[in-house]
């Protein structure tokens, strides 16, 4: 079982990026400890700034610092993040078209024992609500890496949201990540490379299920699609990493195919990957899309994996849910 979380990753490759690049910048808002760039601060001081909590401040001076020419990483956690700091996300990053990657550590219900006060259900609404913000999440430690060096090539705002505990690797040293392109997984194995350049969707059968989901909900949703291949029913899973902008091609072609469409996501049943998944269906392919998602409502406590039991965001609960909605389309 994997033992390094997503924000690990992170860490990781600004330390071997920033050896080389004088121009990388972290900042934190007294969450270098949460967001594991403790080593970071410590053999790059000169590269790093520590704001204490103050998130406004925080996303100003990132923003002040990306019109110096650096290239600014700025930590805190997700739910204070996309709350406290929103309007200078909205003004000072992405209006202001700066140079600054926000990364909403400890995401979804990662706090969970911490409440509603700490949880960020809301983030992917808010955050993809902002004009020329791009919002990411990565599934594992791998596509997190892989995200985080792409990123460091281009010059745009983005927001990444990373939970806190380890998740199961998906994918390997050897992942081809294409920025913007959501990832096909079929029947569980992993195609590996971008959907664009490596699915034949002719070859797939007229009747599928296409289950669509991002961050820690990936992994489950490739276990449910297992769980379905078992009863005889055919399951593409998108794994939507990026999901502003959203992937419009291949969840056309996906839907395309299927009839049901299925997503599910650590947010709020509002505003996120389920709506949007929404929208393009049914502007382009009208299917019936079912959003699982966390409840309008405050969440329950309790670790993240309880959580996800009890509201049926697991492997069985979403094999559960496509199996009773393909007895309702087929009239049994």
């Amino acid at each position: 079982m994997n033992k390094i979380p997503n924000r690990k990753a992170i860490c990781d490759v600004l330390m071997k990026k920033a050896a080389g690049d004088k121009d990388i910048v972290v900042l934190c808002s007294d969450s270098r400890g949460s967001a594991s760039m403790a080593p970071y601060f410590d053999t790059f001081p000169g590269q790093a700034v520590e704001v204490g909590i103050a998130e406004q401040n925080l996303v100003s001076i990132s923003a002040g610092l990306a019109k110096c020419g650096k290239k600014v990483f700025c930590f805190s956690p997700a739910s204070f993040l996309s709350t406290r700091s929103y309007e200078q996300a909205k003004v000072d990053v992405a209006y202001s078209d700066t140079n600054v990657t926000l990364v909403g550590i400890s995401g979804g219900i990662s706090y969970g024992e911490l409440g509603m006060s700490h949880h960020s259900a809301q983030d992917i609404a808010a955050m993809s609500a902002i004009p020329n913000m791009r919002v990411y999440l990565p599934s594992d430690r791998f596509q997190t890496a892989a995200l985080v060096e792409e990123l460091l090539e281009d010059q745009k705002p983005a927001y990444i949201r990373v939970g806190r505990n380890p998740v199961e690797d998906i994918y390997g040293e050897e992942f081809r990540f294409a920025l913007n392109e959501a990832v096909v997984i079929l029947d569980g194995d992993i195609a590996g490379a971008a959907v664009s350049s490596r699915v034949d969707w002719n070859s797939l059968p007229e009747k599928q299920v296409t289950l669509v989901a991002c961050g820690e909900m990936s992994r489950p949703a490739i276990a449910a699609g297992q769980l379905l291949a078992e009863r005889g029913v055919h399951t593409v899973v998108l794994d939507m990493c990026c999901v502003k902008p959203l992937d419009c091609r291949a969840v056309t072609e996906a839907a395309g195919r299927s009839v049901l469409v299925v997503t599910a996501e650590e947010h709020a049943p509002f505003g996120g990957l389920g709506s949007m998944v929404s929208q393009v269906v049914g502007r382009e392919c009208p299917r019936k899309v079912i959003n699982l998602a966390l409840p309008d409502a405050p969440v329950i406590t309790g670790k993240s994996q309880a959580v996800f039991d009890y509201y049926g965001l697991n492997a069985e609960g979403i094999a559960g849910t496509v199996l009773e909605n393909l007895q309702v389309l087929e009239g049994k």
